[in-house]
């Protein structure tokens, strides 16, 4: 009886699209189309290739062979091959949601407020809100994205406030990819200015509605038609002038226009007809995330589709979690949230990256897989990259004009530690286009929360230096730092930090003052008095705290407040100081928030001799 010989050209191609890495090689194509890499090297042989099994493969060899054999295949980025699996295991199709369905109902619109740095965008939300951010924030420029909702005349509308300095340029693009429409707030005093154009530039390639708010109105030298003129000029021409764009003059400051640009923003919204479907589970993005000393990580998110409850198996990249509480911008607990409205999220494993998107799994049990098997590819993806830095030559800042004057290509490794991602991945964004030719900058780290003792012992061991975007080191970091040499550099202004490197690079850092920590004490019980407010009952663990001196409010190594200290006593006395190992009694000037475990941080500016 003749057996009938069976080899793998007669094996049946797979069914559906097969997902398939760009630059595989033969070894990794063959056995997904149920072919062997000998089948791969002799087709593309025969075809005038000469390749390898283990050679990578270009788009055109592998698409010929695919054709070939009768294959549907979908080439993707390295890694990318992972995540369609992964989004198949929680039952997820992007191309699904992309199709509005005209029986959904119509959903609150998403606005992004974008402009130049100091414009008004803030100020202009705090109107709109009746709230106040401007003032907490340094240097009275917005820091780190916000979300917020409003109501009127039973609509809602939701608000995403985007920092206003071009080294966010990131987090501005991220805003516009998850929003309906922009406002792009333009001073009539000032005009037009770089980061104007840069948010237009962002507002045009996500390709939504922009309505131009002419702010600052009240200003003498406010000049509308030039700004009109100036936009015009970029491809914005307003409706008075023939144009489709809607232009409306206001004024943050007196709430001159406000009405007119939130009944404009409704009436867009209606045209663009927004629907989202409120059913089944939830997704969107990851527009914020931090970690809290009380709550753990903490995730703004923005819902696009379904709604989210408290209790979802929610998943962000490598983070998961139960969805253990939602929080609205109110600062109020709810159960759910629905299409545009913006929540944090607790009861997540990690820190989420911002920018993510997050996704609600069937289970707990595919959330965890999915977190842990992306957690898996991140790490082996960093392998590459994670040794360069450690491997010595980096150099300090001072160091680095020397070695560029001897004729060295100067490497300045970093660990960058930032209060929030979003500030993170800013920091990091705009250090990266500062390199040059001759300075390489070489990450060792970059993390989110307060400059820990292994933070100071991997820069020993790397030759790196530290650099803190609204964080501190704690006590036992700074004591390390100082016994290892190594060099921490905090700062709560971007600009400040930017303006360091680029001299460090230029050879200019001359260093005229150094902040010298004074003393630290601990908050071990809250004491509210009449008249009086919140007095913080401490133990002084290292220095002498001393009344009327600069002091920092850290709690998790993040800095929540900067002032001085008002009063200080020792029992019922005033003192002028106390020593380490004493208890105290400390009143802050303007500050209330005290909890225990907090620390009190003195400090004062030295000058240092020049040589």
């Amino acid at each position: 009886m003749d057996v009938p010989t069976y080899t793998s050209e007669d094996a049946p191609v797979p069914e559906g699209t097969v997902v398939i890495e760009r630059s595989s090689t033969a070894q990794d194509l063959g056995p997904k189309l149920n072919r062997t890499a000998a089948d791969v090297v002799r087709f593309l042989l025969t075809n005038g290739e000469m390749v390898t099994a283990t050679q990578s493969l270009t788009d055109e060899m592998i698409e010929l062979f695919a054709s070939d054999v009768g294959a549907e295949i979908r080439l993707v980025d390295p890694g990318e091959e992972q995540e369609v699996e992964l989004l198949k295991m929680l039952e997820f199709d992007e191309e699904e949601l992309e199709e509005v369905d005209e029986d959904w109902p119509i959903r609150p619109p998403v606005i992004t407020v974008m402009g130049h740095v100091d414009h008004g965008k803030t100020l202009l939300l705090d109107r709109i809100r009746s709230a106040n951010v401007v003032e907490g924030e340094a240097g009275g420029i917005t820091q780190h994205i916000g979300a917020y909702q409003i109501s009127r005349n039973g609509k809602s509308i939701t608000f995403l406030d985007t920092p206003g300095h071009e080294a966010f340029t990131a987090m501005r693009a991220r805003g516009a990819d998850a929003t309906d429409i922009v406002v792009l707030v333009v001073a009539a005093d000032d005009g037009v200015m770089p980061q104007t154009v840069e948010a237009l530039d962002h507002a045009r390639a996500a390709e939504v509605p922009i309505i131009v708010a002419i702010n600052k109105m009240d200003r003498e030298g406010a000049d509308p038609n030039r700004v009109m003129t100036q936009l015009s000029e970029r491809g914005l021409v307003p409706e008075e002038w023939g144009g489709d764009v809607i232009m409306v003059p206001l004024s943050a400051m007196t709430g001159d226009g406000v009405d007119d640009l939130i009944d404009n923003l409704l009436l867009v919204a209606e045209v663009e007809d927004l629907r989202a479907d409120p059913e089944g589970r939830a997704s969107g993005t990851v527009l914020e995330s931090h970690l809290d000393i009380g709550r753990g990580p903490v995730a703004t998110v923005l819902v696009e589709h379904g709604t989210l409850n408290v209790g979802d198996p929610l998943v962000s990249g490598a983070a998961w979690g139960r969805v253990r509480a939602l929080v609205n911008d109110r600062g109020e607990r709810v159960e759910s949230a629905s299409p545009s409205t913006p929540v944090q999220v607790l009861g997540l494993s990690d820190v989420a990256e911002a920018g993510d998107s997050f996704i609600i799994a069937p289970n707990e049990k595919v959330a965890g897989k999915v977190a842990d098997t992306r957690e898996h590819w991140q790490r082996v993806a960093s392998f590459g990259s994670a040794g360069a830095p450690a491997t010595g030559g980096g150099a300090k800042l001072e160091d680095i004009f020397k070695q560029i004057q001897a004729g060295e290509a100067a490497t300045l490794n970093l660990i960058v530690k930032a209060d929030v991602n979003g500030s993170l991945e800013a920091v990091v964004d705009s250090l990266k286009k500062r390199e040059r030719d001759e300075v390489r900058l070489a990450f060792v780290l970059r993390g989110v929360g307060g400059i820990t003792e292994n933070d100071v012992q991997l820069a020993a061991a790397s030759n790196a230096t530290i650099l803190g975007f609204n964080v501190r080191p704690d006590r036992k970091a700074r004591e390390l730092a100082e016994q290892e040499k190594v060099e921490i550099r905090t700062y709560e202004i971007i600009y400040k930090l930017l303006e360091d490197i680029e001299n460090a690079m230029l050879g200019l850092l001359e260093p005229e003052f150094e902040e010298v920590v004074t003393g630290d004490a601990q908050v071990r019980e809250i004491f509210r008095i009449p008249r009086v407010g919140a007095i913080a009952g401490c133990m002084v663990t290292n220095g002498v705290i001393t009344r009327g001196s600069k002091v920092r409010f850290l709690r998790d190594g993040t800095i929540i407040w900067k002032g001085t200290i008002q009063s200080l006593k020792r029992f019922k006395d005033d003192a002028q100081e106390v020593a380490a190992g004493y208890e105290c009694g400390i009143g802050l000037s303007d500050f209330q928030d005290l909890k225990e475990g907090d620390i009190i941080e003195t400090y004062e500016e030295r000058e240092i001799p020049r040589e």
